[in-house]
């Protein structure tokens, strides 16, 4: 029973900001780590539900509607064709590693996820990986500001590699970008080769010590899995859509509460929200 206490109090003793401080004092310390975001769009997949987000509707399991969607998200996952991203999606889910850091939805908005999709996450990881669980929105919402103000000025420190949407310009953001890796449209199924492409550019240039930056989908829980394993000595950072609106980027202004409410000034719950730990 003690045990089970504490395990209880260890989990309970997660704060949004705690967890950011967590994540954003090993970047200051220079220690190498991994951190993938496993989203909302990551649930729909990891339950072999449809995803599909195109120009103007979107469907996510059973739910369908219309929206604004720009080439750059565009996105569809069919559980009957693409199963296999499916299973190495839970794998990436259910890898163990020292550092290696798995962001889960939260439960704060029960409309898009939800205290179900939350559990359903943690029952995917199972019992005794909690040190290495936090929370997928730890850059964004709340949070936000002081990615913005502390931890990327941090970032542009080190050299940086960047894993992002083919149509990202990166002239406004003060990075020493030494690499980019283009994706296209629907990168989650279409651009999976460089998962490879990327581990043999590390090995083949030895590249150590560098900052990986992922704003690609699914395709960046894919590619941080599988690079961590064999190439833990850099730091692999997925930032979903943070720096998009600095990118020459539109899809966020229709599709990312959070950016509208700091960046456009369009205030809305998500500008402010704090997620939950069970």
């Amino acid at each position: 029973m003690e045990m089970q206490q504490e395990k209880s109090q260890s989990k309970s003793a997660k704060t949004f900001s705690s967890e950011f401080d967590r994540i954003f004092q090993k970047l200051k310390d220079n220690e190498n780590f991994a951190f993938s975001r496993f989203s909302d769009g990551e649930v729909y997949i990891l339950k072999g539900e449809k995803l599909v987000l195109a120009d103007d509707h979107y469907i996510t399991g059973d739910r369908s509607g219309g929206g604004v969607y720009t080439k750059e998200e565009h996105k569809s996952f069919d559980p009957d064709k693409d199963s296999f991203f499916q299973e190495k999606l839970v794998e990436a889910l259910q890898h163990r590693q020292e550092n290696y850091f798995k962001g889960l939805t939260g439960v704060a908005d029960e409309d898009i996820a939800g205290k179900d999709a939350f559990q359903f996450q943690l029952d995917i990881c199972g019992e005794g990986d909690d040190e290495h669980l936090t929370y997928s929105n730890l850059f964004i919402n709340n949070n936000y500001p002081r990615f913005m103000q502390e931890m990327l000025p941090v970032i542009c420190e080190k050299e940086i590699v960047v894993v992002a949407n083919e149509a990202a310009n990166f002239d406004e953001l003060p990075l020493k970008i030494i690499k980019n890796f283009e994706v296209g449209s629907n990168c989650i199924i279409n651009d999976y080769h460089l998962v490879e492409e990327v581990k043999n550019w590390i090995a083949s240039n030895h590249i150590e010590d560098t900052i990986f930056l992922f704003s690609a989908s699914t395709l960046s829980n894919y590619i941080i899995h599988e690079c961590f394993k064999e190439h833990s000595n850099n730091t692999y950072l997925d930032i979903g859509s943070c720096l998009n609106p600095w990118m020459g980027l539109e899809g966020w202004k229709h599709s990312r509460a959070y950016l509208q409410h700091w960046i456009l000034k369009m205030p809305n719950k998500y500008g402010t929200q704090v997620d939950t730990w069970i």
